[in-house]
This record gives structure tokens, sequence and C-alpha cells, in this order.
């Protein structure tokens, strides 16, 4: 019977009664292997898996609506138009039918492909490793154009007033005419790895190996201001109400002014942060290495809540509707935005057990 038990409870989706929240877990799925970055369209989360699917999970009940198998590891999807974008290891992007799963095409490239699609305008925009930035277009996966680069892309390009801005290792941050792929400028950093950036009012905001946070002027690529953390920024920072947020591998969460670059205040977590935040209503969602997902006041630096997931947090929060949802180790999960401890898949076997036992002492003593 225990046995039986514990097999239910480890299967697929888990939504978790009322009186066992401990502090707003709504659910949370169990894949086959470590899982990227959630998105999420239409009450559907969307994940890649390292066990070579893409899932579709049901955004309130966490029941799986559908998975499509790739041929290796797939990360960061993107949703667009009823459509599921998504690269993987086995060198191709594939575009699914968001509602059923079914392929609609897919296009291999020279090297895996690791970068999150963004896609513009009907057209999708993708890194490779085979140093190349592609322009597909969105319906049939044609290439209409392709860019090579210094090293290898593993950064997700992101496409603002008509100029597609990425970046690759080599420490290179390019800009390319979203139109032709023609080289508008690059940038240079300070050390290996490719940048990861973010767009906002005509600033390219990138988070570099060699520790810095730049503003480049979007136009020129000049560089406007840099900020120097005490660790690697190997996530996309984000920008909010003229604040940037980046996350850095010395433990820190920064909020910098995005006009400036002066340090607003910075919140330390448990261990290295490996994830880009995310921001909804005042408040920056983080994970760490600790396990824990943060909530943090985003003015003010200090700590809302954070709750303890079973594993390494590396892929980063999405926020809807006043849930996080986030991937942890192998499980997606599905947070309420409340204050309150944490859940570890798992502790509800051992609570069952335990109670079970209670229960089955007490009728043999009455006996």
């Amino acid at each position: 019977m225990l046995i039986l038990l514990t097999t239910i409870l480890f299967v697929g989706a888990l939504t978790v009664p009322a009186a066992a929240q401990y502090g707003q877990l709504k659910w949370y799925y169990t894949t086959g292997g470590g899982v990227g970055n959630p998105a999420v369209s239409n009450g559907v989360v969307y994940v890649g898996s390292y066990d070579h699917n893409v899932y579709a999970l049901d955004a309130t009940t966490g029941a799986k609506v559908w998975n499509y198998t790739t041929g290796n590891e797939v990360y960061s999807p993107a949703v667009a138009n009823g459509v599921v974008y998504v690269g993987s290891f086995d060198n191709n992007t594939y575009a699914l039918n968001a509602t059923t799963g079914a392929k609609l095409w897919s296009y291999t490239t020279g090297g895996l492909v690791f970068s999150s699609p963004a896609v513009s305008n009907g057209v999708v925009y993708v890194g490779s490793g085979d140093r190349n930035v592609y322009a597909l277009d969105a319906t049939t996966g044609a290439k209409l154009w392709s860019f090579t680069t210094g090293g290898y892309v593993d950064s997700s390009p992101t496409v603002a007033n008509g100029v597609v801005y990425v970046g690759s290792d080599g420490h290179n941050v390019y800009a390319l005419d979203a139109t032709t792929g023609a080289k508008v400028w690059n940038y240079t950093t300070g050390n290996n790895g490719s940048p990861l950036l973010a767009v906002a009012n005509g600033v390219v905001y990138v988070g570099s190996f060699d520790n810095n946070t730049y503003a480049l002027n979007a136009t020129t690529g000049a560089k406007l201001w840099s900020y120097t953390t005490g660790g690697t920024i190997t996530v996309s920072p984000v920008v909010s109400n003229g604040v940037v947020y980046v996350e850095s591998s010395d433990r820190n969460v920064y909020a910098l002014d995005a006009t400036t670059g002066a340090k607003v205040w910075n919140y330390t977590t448990g261990s290295d942060v490996l994830s880009s935040p995310a921001v909804a209503n005042g408040v920056v969602y983080v994970g760490s290495l600790d396990h824990n997902v943060y909530a943090i006041n985003a003015a003010t630096g200090v700590k809302l809540w954070s709750y303890m997931t079973g594993g390494e947090v590396c892929s980063s929060p999405a926020v809807v509707n006043g849930v996080v949802y986030v991937g942890s180790g192998d499980n997606v999960y599905a947070i309420g935005n409340a204050s309150g401890g944490g859940f570890i898949p798992g502790f509800e076997v051992t609570f069952a057990v335990i109670a079970l036992a209670v229960a089955a002492y007490a009728v043999s003593r009455r006996r």
C-alpha cells in the first residue's frame, strides 16, 4: 500500500492539496531531465528538457497537454502566433503547433542550437554552434539569411527597431540588419564567452564573462557606461522602469541605474546566480544554485520571500497572473506569489507515510 502510494505521488504532475501548500506551491511536474526557461502563453507552460522533449503543461494544474521528442537536449522555447519555436542540441530549430505539438517544420544548422529563438515580423532569429546567426521564415522554415560571427552563438537574439542584437563566443556583441543580415556594428568585451543582452530605450545592456555589465548605444555600439561585479555574468540583464537588473556568479543580484550605471542596490543569495531575473509588479524574481527562488522588492532590494525547491535553479522564472513558473533540476514548478516557506518534491511522500503509520498505530492501540 505504501509503495503504491509513493509510486502514484511521483508520476507526472502533482497538484498539492490546500492543506500542504507550504508557501503557495500550486503544482510541479517532473520531466526526465533538467529543464530550461519556461515560456507561458494562453494558459499553457512550454518548457524544454534535457530528456530531448518539449513539454506543454496546463498552467493551472500542471497536467501534461503534449510532449514532442527531438533528437537531443532542448532548452528554452519561444511562442508566437500559435507556434512554439525551439532549438535542440541535434542541430535543429523546430516549429511546433502550440495546441497539438505537431511538427510544422525543422531547419538544420551546422551546430547545436542552445539559444532561445526570437520571433519578429514573421521571421525566426536563432544562433547556432556553427558560429552563425540564422533568419528563418516563421511559416515555412526557409532560410532568409545567415551571418557568420567569430565564435559559437549560444546567446539568444533580441530584435528592436529593425536590428538583431546577439552575442557570440569570442566576447563580441553584434548588431545586424534584421532584413538583410548585414553587420551594422560590433562591440568587443573583455573576456571570452558569449555576452548576453537586453535592449530598451535605444540602449543595449550586455552581461559579460569579464564581470562587467555594459550599456551600449543601440545605433552606434558606443559604450555609454559599464559596471563591474565580483563575478562573471552569464545571463541576460532585464530592464524595467529605468533600472537594469543583472545577476552575477558572485552570488549577487544587482540593480543599476539604466542611465548612469550607478548601483541602486544589491542582494546576496546563498550561492551562484546563473539565471536571468524576471520583473513583475514591482518584484524581482531570481533563482540560485542554493535551490531557492527569491522574490525581492524591485525598488529597495529587500527580500520579500524565498521558496526552496528540490534542486539548483538555473532557469529563468516566468511570471504570469501572479504565478511564478520556474525550472529546478528536472522539475517545473508553479509557485503562488505569496510569502511562505518551501516545499521539496518527495517530502509529501514522507509525510504521507508517517501519517499512515501513526494512524495504523492508533488503530492497533484501540484494538
